[in-house]
């Protein structure tokens, strides 16, 4: 049983379904907050129901990552078509990653770009591209990649729309901020925010939550829920801090972790003890090991020698190392990864109310904190990508607190 659209979408979007409806424009570039709705208006709304309404029109969804669709943009156009109440009329795939309309054939296919061969390689029974979303557009690296992607998807056919979402960058010199800047007539930007949305759609938790952060921090709620640049520049964490830690302090701490990245030839070893303060949401940094041809042997008796027992949670990449060190008497583990897991850790760190560094008792971990800028793309403008350099401690400062991390998704979900 079809249902009524305007009691599943956000009121905010009234004015961009009917502009999509009479197609206005070709391009939809749709900013916005945490819990905006703008991905399950998109995703879950208009691709479906723009693939039913008009028969020759295939879809396809891109994420900068592959293996990031499973969880995110895939169920979203599932959930999405379900509450249209036409889930009898598509038929489900997952290897790959497919959607199809029993009545035509027509298909709504998923590609991460970080394999572009296979956009490049998409062939149709029939018909054409003719509705394209790109979730989390931001993560994409510049309009260069998005002019590519445009040239192999955007042919063949009479109309199109091309779907952006995404949650606007911090630093005004992202390219996406850059981009919308120039305006085009083919080109509608919205903006939307959880203010716009029923309350009851999201939840008292995920209210709590927000107005949580804004008491800590109102420039990163506004960043994060309210979707506003609040940054003129590249640098990834601007909570950071130096602390003298006194040894007194350092015993008082009671919520102590400890995570590894390996390390030898070129990259060091890294190391580093913090300590939690959950309530006030404080991370505190006293102690770090930061080494070139270092031996998981000499390693492990270093960090033996301060912290005798301590469980150590290190980059699980490496297997290995891990075994080698528990035969030195490391209690170690790996690290639980998944395909979201760098971004979820970043903001995580982003997002605490402090993060406290002893710069006397750990330089190289302050400096790669305050040094550590966004990447920038080959126009010299920062892209929501954390680039894999200078971020030996930062990787093992995720590590040590996954269990933390898990435990704040937690409460959100709830």
């Amino acid at each position: 049983m079809e249902v009524n659209i305007a009691n599943i979408i956000s009121p905010a979007f009234d004015p961009v379904f009917w502009d999509i409806q009479q197609h206005t424009h070709t391009f939809y570039w749709l900013a916005g907050g945490r819990g905006s709705t703008k991905s399950s208006f998109i995703g879950g709304i208009e691709v479906p129901t723009l693939l039913m309404q008009h028969p020759q029109c295939h879809a396809v969804v891109l994420r900068k990552v592959g293996n990031t669709i499973k969880n995110s943009v895939y169920p979203q156009v599932q959930w999405g078509i379900d509450q249209l109440g036409v889930a009898d009329r598509f038929r489900f795939k997952t290897s790959p990653h497919e959607i199809t309309y029993k009545a035509t054939g027509q298909k709504i296919l998923f590609f991460g770009v970080d394999d572009p061969t296979k956009v490049k390689s998409i062939k149709l029974p029939f018909g054409y591209v003719g509705i394209v979303w790109l979730e989390e557009l931001d993560q994409f690296s510049g309009m260069e990649e998005i002019r590519n992607l445009f040239q192999s998807l955007l042919r063949g056919g009479e109309e199109y729309w091309v779907f952006c979402t995404y949650n606007p960058p911090k630093s005004q010199n992202n390219w996406v901020n850059e981009e919308i800047l120039f305006d085009d007539p083919d080109r509608l930007v919205h903006h939307s925010t959880y203010l716009d949305v029923p309350k009851a759609w999201l939840g008292d938790q995920f209210i709590l939550e927000a107005e949580k952060l804004k008491a800590k921090n109102e420039v990163l709620y506004k960043h994060e829920y309210l979707g506003e640049v609040t940054g003129t520049g590249g640098a990834v964490f601007e909570n950071v801090s130096d602390l003298r830690m006194s040894d007194d302090m350092i015993a008082q701490f009671d919520r102590r972790h400890y995570g590894l990245d390996f390390g030898f030839a070129v990259d060091p070893l890294a190391f580093n003890a913090m300590h939690y303060d959950a309530k006030h949401e404080d991370l505190y940094i006293f102690d770090e090991l930061y080494q070139q041809k270092l031996t998981n042997k000499r390693a492990a008796e270093m960090i033996k020698q301060k912290y005798n027992s301590c469980r150590i949670i290190a980059d699980s990449a490496e297997p290995k190392s891990i075994v080698e060190m528990r035969g030195f008497g490391s209690n170690i583990t790996g690290a639980r990864k998944g395909p979201d897991s760098v971004e979820h850790g970043m903001k995580w760190l982003q997002e605490r109310a402090h993060i406290y560094i002893d710069k006397q008792r750990c330089p190289n971990t302050y400096k790669e904190f305050v040094n550590y800028e966004y990447e920038r793309n080959k126009d010299g403008q920062f892209i929501s990508a954390y680039p894999d350099k200078n971020n030996h401690a930062i990787d093992d400062i995720r590590y040590a607190m996954e269990k933390e991390m898990a435990r704040s998704r937690l409460r959100i979900m709830k």
